[in-house]
């Protein structure tokens, strides 16, 4: 069982020559608990502390040593919900990964996926619409808003998920410019194959037995989630919708997907896990008008 815990902390905006910074959500104020720690501040999880309960699971009222009284989340293993869904729109500030791909999703011994590597991680409070920002990332699996134009946002992490997901049915690489006939990356030749309706032919030849029908509704979701716009796609929550429940996909509403493919390099296998930065566009950020 991991845990996560939440305590109050204040959003205070400090104004630089440069550009305006955000103070109180940075990494060095986040303390870690130890499990035991948290156990003695909920009396081992006792159901009379038990103050509320999600699909991500139970919420339990804690009071620390020094007094200080905290919401104790115990996260539960069995839930669908939470690789990116729980960072986007549960965690306060919420927290963009930046660098969303195959080799930094870790799956422990149940096969239950976690996400790891948060080097590249961005925090991204309320308050804000993007962050233009350096680019930094994995060839293969960056939207193409964040590779043009520097602007990150939480759907940059949406449309690598998407791309994650076509490497995971066919069981190729999203770096290599090599798929079908001609150079194509992998996200152009699934699109040319679901235009040709001949969208099965993605599926990793090795897959003997798989359920057809569950398959074509993945990669039609990985479209969504890979839309050249970044306000065509889907939240990471409707993401999940989609995949866990028996929703009809409406594929009028369906797009070309967007790619951008660095013509100026020769791609090789090694480019899947190397992680650069391309540009050096400056950290400002874009905040939200009141209402």
């Amino acid at each position: 069982m991991s845990c996560s815990c939440f305590g109050s902390s204040r959003l205070r905006k400090k104004e630089t020559s440069t550009h305006r910074e955000l103070e109180g959500y940075s990494l060095d104020n986040i303390r870690n608990f130890s499990y035991k720690e948290l156990q003695q501040a909920t009396y081992n999880f006792d159901r009379s502390t038990k103050i509320g309960r999600g699909g991500f699971g139970i919420v339990y009222k804690g009071v620390l040593k020094d007094g200080t009284q905290v919401a104790v989340k115990t996260l539960c293993a069995e839930s669908k919900q939470g690789g990116l869904a729980y960072l986007h729109e549960e965690l306060k500030p919420h927290i963009v990964h930046r660098d969303i791909k195959a080799s930094n999703i870790l799956l422990d011994k149940d096969f239950t996926p976690k996400i790891g590597d948060f080097g590249l991680a961005k925090l991204f409070p309320d308050s804000i619409t993007h962050i233009s920002t350096k680019l930094a990332g994995t060839t293969g699996y960056l939207a193409p808003e964040y590779v043009l134009g520097g602007q990150l946002t939480l759907k940059a992490d949406v449309y690598s998920f998407g791309v994650l997901v076509l490497e995971t049915i066919s069981g190729k690489s999203s770096s290599l410019s090599s798929w079908g006939t001609t150079q194509k990356v992998l996200l152009e030749w699934a699109w040319e194959l679901y235009q040709e309706g001949r969208l099965i032919e993605l599926v990793d030849h090795d897959l003997k037995t798989y359920p057809k029908d569950e398959v074509i509704k993945y990669i039609k979701v990985a479209f969504f989630c890979t839309q050249a716009t970044a306000n065509r796609r889907p939240t990471m929550s409707q993401v999940v919708e989609m995949l866990s429940r028996n929703v009809k996909l409406n594929e009028k509403e369906l797009t070309p997907p967007g790619f951008f493919q660095d013509s100026s390099e020769n791609k090789k296998a090694s480019d899947a896990s190397t992680s650069r930065q391309i540009s050096s566009f400056p950290t400002t950020i874009t905040e939200l008008t009141p209402r």
